[in-house]
């Protein structure tokens, strides 16, 4: 389950399969196809430049901690990556993800969400969660279609936390 081959929408076949080291080469071109708007929404800030430590420090992760898939297309480039970072105590995982930003309304954000998501219950998670700002509504729009619970944090104006029981995940809806 580690990898396999989707297709899009639009009949592209694209490979997911986990991140590696090696692919921080496929970083530079990627983010270039990320406009600074959808890098606001998934960093939380302005970004002007993804530095080449920043990118090591996304490609090398502790695989006992976390795990993060890549999809790339029949030419190798790299079109999103979701990742899912385990808490202590291994029962719930905080999820990001990034995407070309052309490639929004394709099915690749879904399937990508699914992958994550029957990772993590194959793995024996409870939960996952993330925090999604209030005016990314695309991603709140899948979040609940997926079945996450939205909470606006009146402690983080402008924040939805989303958080997805995994209980209540059928096997079939994530395969």
């Amino acid at each position: 389950m580690l990898s396999r081959h989707v297709k899009l929408l639009n009949g592209e076949m694209v490979v997911l399969r986990p991140l590696r080291p090696e692919d921080a080469a496929l970083y530079p071109d990627f983010l270039a196809k990320v406009t600074s708007f959808d890098l606001r929404l998934r960093f939380f800030s302005a970004i002007r430049e993804v530095s080449p430590e920043m990118i090591d420090k996304l490609v090398h992760y502790d695989p006992n901690k976390a795990m993060a898939f890549v999809a790339l297309d029949a030419d190798g480039r790299l079109l999103g990556v979701v990742r899912l970072h385990d808490d202590d105590k291994h029962e719930t995982g905080e999820f990001a993800i990034l995407l070309r930003s052309h490639l929004k309304g394709r099915g690749l954000g879904w399937l990508m969400m699914k992958h994550m998501i029957a990772y993590a219950k194959e793995h024996g998670l409870k939960a996952v969660r993330g925090q999604v700002l209030a005016e990314n509504t695309t991603m709140l729009q899948m979040c609940g279609e997926l079945g996450f619970h939205l909470r606006n944090d009146p402690d983080e104006p402008g924040t939805y936390h989303v958080e997805l029981p995994l209980a209540e995940v059928p096997a079939e809806a994530v395969a």
